[in-house]
């Protein structure tokens, strides 16, 4: 039977991609479950009891569609933040709102312009609807601020992506630096400014929401995946100016957000002392890690996130062969991939019980190299 013919020449030119292999893929391949779960940057401590709860009391529902307007999370939300529900939209995790913002913006050949080794999820819906990627390397592991700018100058890009905190070295650029590159863009770029790490970052790294308001060409991503334990319910949120998310309604997939993550965010909110506890805990895992790895000759990345991204001292052959060993014993990491950040391996942070399996696991792999 011949093969269908009628797709686009962009999805045929397209690679059969994913961003990020996962560990349940790995684990078929490995003919073996992972004992320790380090490279996803979920939260190993897992959500709120009361938002375990709700979940509960929200399932017997599950047969009813999720208001497609999200009406009383973007409600909560906009309390949260001090700004309008109006300014305020929600979607399938980060992820699925940065494919919303490239196909509000992307047409075939439109320069798009992010960091070198950044976030692959956004270039590879740069990549779907057929923009041209133009990327500028770290600067000492952070991402270059006055690079982003030249470029998008240089360019007239109207799109440009910055994470920070930064996935995947961890980094952070000050409040007032990122204020001032937003500043600096031109009125016709818009800044797609990933604030993931948010809750685990210090306030100085997070712009307070009135020094970037009132900016059409800002939008800032955040989401309920790391710090709220709740990756699996794929629950992200964008706000800015009122007039710049309503585009956001014209394509999105309005019952995309499932009933039962909508209860679990509404809880998750509601509960900012588990959020507190939470935070707690990361910080004294990334010291955990920060000690360990020091005890074996490896640099730690000072980390502003749920993760340590480590320099190995070498190149990116030396930082896969212990990513490799790690692996073989069960741990599941991950690595940057693309040099130079290549030469460094990233645990997440968990419950210690995972991160002394990670130190044992790393004790045999750095034997093995001698």
């Amino acid at each position: 039977m011949p093969a269908f013919s009628r797709f686009t020449p962009l999805a045929e030119s397209l690679p059969p991609t994913v961003p990020f292999v996962g560990p349940e893929t790995q684990e078929r391949a490995r003919g073996a479950r992972f004992i320790a779960r380090l490279g996803a940057n979920e939260s190993g401590f897992g959500p709120a009891p009361s938002v375990i709860e709700a979940i509960g009391r929200e399932a017997r529902l599950c047969w009813r569609y999720a208001d497609p307007e999200n009406h009383e999370l973007r409600t909560r939300l906009a309390a949260h933040l001090g700004v309008r529900p109006e300014q305020v939209v929600v979607g399938e995790g980060i992820d699925g709102l940065l494919g919303l913002i490239v196909r509000l913006i992307v047409e075939p050949g439109t320069p798009v312009v992010t960091s070198l080794g950044a976030y692959p999820t956004f270039n590879f819906h740069v990549a779907g609807f057929g923009g041209r990627l133009v990327t500028v390397p770290y600067r000492d592991d952070h991402e270059d601020l006055g690079a982003l700018l030249d470029a998008v100058r240089r360019e007239d890009a109207p799109l440009v992506y910055l994470s920070n905190p930064d996935n995947p070295m961890g980094t952070w650029h000050p409040a007032a630096s990122v204020i001032a590159f937003a500043k600096a863009l031109p009125e016709t770029t818009m800044l797609v400014l990933d604030e993931a790490y948010g809750e685990t970052a210090p306030t100085s790294a997070i712009p307070e929401i009135a020094a970037l308001d009132g900016m059409p060409n800002v939008l800032r991503f955040r989401t309920f995946s790391k710090a709220y334990g709740l990756a699996g319910q794929r629950i992200g949120y964008v706000f800015g100016v009122e007039e710049t998310v309503a585009r956001f309604h014209r394509v999105r997939n309005h019952f995309g957000v499932n009933r039962l993550g909508q209860a679990a965010a509404l809880a998750a909110l509601e509960d900012q002392t588990w959020l507190g506890h939470v935070i707690a805990q990361v910080v004294a895992s990334r010291d955990q890690i920060t000690d360990i790895v020091r005890g074996h000759g490896l640099k730690p990345i000072a980390s502003a996130t749920n993760f340590v991204t480590i320099d190995c001292g070498g190149d990116g052959d030396r930082a896969k062969t212990i990513m490799d060993g790690l692996v073989g014993r069960g741990v599941f990491i991950r690595m940057p991939g693309v040099a130079p950040l290549n030469r460094c391996i990233r645990i997440s942070t968990g419950p210690e019980v995972e991160i002394d399996i990670f130190e044992q696991a790393l004790v045999e792999t750095m034997a093995d190299l001698g």
